[in-house]
């Protein structure tokens, strides 16, 4: 047992640490992903959140809901990427689940999931409002009419703003995903290899 002010062994100086264990490489990538895609999670729901505020006008509607104070503000009428995009909330807990159990099958299907349910959605979300943000910057004063706003924003850049907020927090997951994956499958092959 060391002590702190004890004999040390002769003949050394303490930088010979060389023959103690340390951690693999995989299992610290795999720490430290686990830990962002957490975090790329949490931002994923705080998005959800914002997209359920937009949608909330439309939804209360469904449920013959009135609130004066929702319908003053004239949320324009989702689309139905909008619907299809909060569906990708829900493989939050399939990714969470999958760096749990260090699960490679729940991984991919997470990875699949947000790709389509994700990015699909807000690729869509481009397209479309790409000719509104283009009139936009490319309009005079007086052509301004044309332009669909909401309390004086032009909608389709708001739109971008939440493209570009969403698109990065999926990017990342898929990431920090891959490279979860890679490392786990490193541990697979060595494990083998012994």
């Amino acid at each position: 047992m060391a002590s702190r002010g004890g004999v040390m062994v002769t003949g050394t100086n303490g930088a010979d640490f060389q023959h103690r264990e340390k951690i693999a490489a995989q299992y610290q990538i795999s720490a430290l992903n686990k830990s962002r895609l957490k975090y790329c999670v949490f931002f994923h729901h705080v998005l959800f959140l914002a997209m359920l505020a937009k949608l909330s006008a439309d939804i209360l509607d469904k449920l013959d809901i009135f609130i004066l104070e929702i319908e003053e503000l004239q949320i324009p009428q989702p689309l139905w990427w909008e619907y299809i995009w909060c569906l990708s909330v829900a493989l939050s807990f399939l990714g969470l689940s999958a760096i749990k159990r260090n699960n490679i099958k729940f991984l991919r299907r997470y990875m699949y999931g947000i790709a389509g349910l994700g990015l699909l959605p807000l690729l869509y979300c481009v397209l479309h409002y790409c000719g509104d943000v283009w009139l936009y910057l490319t309009a005079e004063d007086d052509e301004e009419e044309e332009i669909m706003l909401w309390q004086g924003y032009p909608y389709g850049l708001l739109w971008y703003a939440f493209v570009l907020l969403g698109s990065q927090v999926h990017f990342f997951q898929l990431y920090f995903s891959y490279n979860l994956l890679t490392a786990w499958r490193s541990r697979g092959s060595y494990k083998k290899a012994e």
